[in-house]
């Protein structure tokens, strides 16, 4: 358990920090997504191309709020599960410390 703690004191636990495998879904998406972006960016004058540029940022700025957030929400989820699961007075009707 202390293990834990002190890799992520160390910035050692980085769960953002992640590399995709080759062949997977989501590598096939992201490399059709950058070759899409190539080619429309290729056809467009400055002006629209930095319009999909904004675009394409704000919608990466979107995603990885997403992620955070629910990252954050799923976290915390995980921990009052744990806290819950650690309550001895949560109103169970059997009495945990008695053999029946």
């Amino acid at each position: 358990m202390r293990d834990t703690l002190k890799n992520l004191y160390f910035g050692n636990i980085t769960p953002n920090d992640q590399i995709v495998r080759s062949g997977t879904a989501l590598k096939k998406a992201m490399e059709q997504s950058a070759e899409c972006e190539e080619k429309l960016t290729a056809l467009l004058e400055d002006k629209e191309k930095t319009l999909l540029l904004w675009l394409i940022n704000a919608e990466n700025e979107t995603g990885s709020t997403m992620a955070l957030e629910n990252f954050i929400l799923g976290f915390r989820r995980g921990v009052r599960m744990i806290l819950e699961a650690l309550d001895e007075d949560d109103g169970s009707l059997i009495d945990p410390n008695k053999e029946g």
